[in-house]
């Protein structure tokens, strides 16, 4: 089955934390009112997903998230028959609940899907917003409130695995990149409880491995690894040991490149 969660906005305790970086905020907020599909292109860890949470308890709906994968298949989506006490009893996927409750329902990474599930999704994305239930013999009107949000990384996905012109021009497209050193810098000390020296130490570091992307590193480092690695700080982890852990490590498994990438951090943490 897919992996789902599922949130209910809105606390004012529990308020995401989002930075905006354009009119983003502006262009989700009346798409949902228009009642128009959104896809939020981007890279990774940029803040695509926390941008939904946000917007999520913005507009007071509740939220479902699907971490899509290349096993997740329509009937995960939907739902399936399942036996329950020696009966057979249907039980609704994510995407089923969503149009069902009238939530927002993010299909994180969805080319990571396979292609029926894809195509599944076309009937809620245009004037007819319905759900097709085959196995139920039922076509499911979205309730109001429903909204289908998706989103890839166009960067890193392959030639296979693109996501298609007949997919995305049904939806509203929201570019996402790496914020400005200054908001990124603010995100990180707010996520990992530093000091804002601090935190601008570890972006403009970041900022110098991620121009090495396509010099031997194949991904760009995320602000959710600088984040960790202010969380590690946070807990007295030296510097450099907390650069390595969580910038370093995870980028590459080469030696060489690892030593290098020391260095660099060596001028800020050194």
């Amino acid at each position: 089955m897919a992996k789902a969660t599922a949130k209910r906005a809105k606390s004012t305790e529990n308020t995401p934390f989002y930075v905006p970086m354009s009119d983003e905020i502006e262009l989700f907020e009346a798409a949902f009112h228009a009642k128009l599909p959104v896809l939020l292109k981007g890279p990774t860890g940029c803040g695509k997903t926390r941008f939904v949470e946000y917007m999520a308890w913005h507009l007071s709906r509740p939220l479902i998230t699907v971490a899509c994968n290349e096993d997740l298949s329509a009937s995960d989506l939907v739902g399936r028959y399942l036996i329950t006490n020696e009966q057979t009893v249907w039980q609704d996927g994510p995407l089923t609940q969503g149009v069902r409750q009238g939530a927002i329902t993010y299909l994180d990474e969805i080319v990571e899907a396979r292609n029926d599930t894809v195509v599944l999704i076309h009937p809620l994305t245009d004037h007819r917003r319905i759900l097709p239930i085959d196995k139920l013999g039922e076509q499911i009107q979205a309730s109001d409130g429903f909204l289908l949000v998706m989103s890839y990384n166009p960067g890193y996905q392959s030639v296979r695995k693109e996501l298609k012109p007949s997919t995305r021009q049904r939806f509203v497209s929201l570019e996402f990149n790496f914020p400005t050193q200054e908001k990124e810098a603010q995100i990180v000390a707010h996520e990992s409880d530093i000091s804002f020296d601090v935190a601008r130490k570890l972006v403009y570091l970041g900022g110098k491995i991620r121009n090495l992307a396509g010099q031997g590193l194949e991904d760009e480092l995320s602000t959710r690894l600088l984040i960790y690695a202010g969380q590690l700080m946070k807990a007295d982890i030296p510097p450099l040991s907390a650069c390595e852990a969580a910038l370093i490590h995870p980028l590459t498994d080469d030696r060489d490149l690892q030593r290098s990438l020391l260095e660099v951090a060596k001028n800020y943490f050194g």
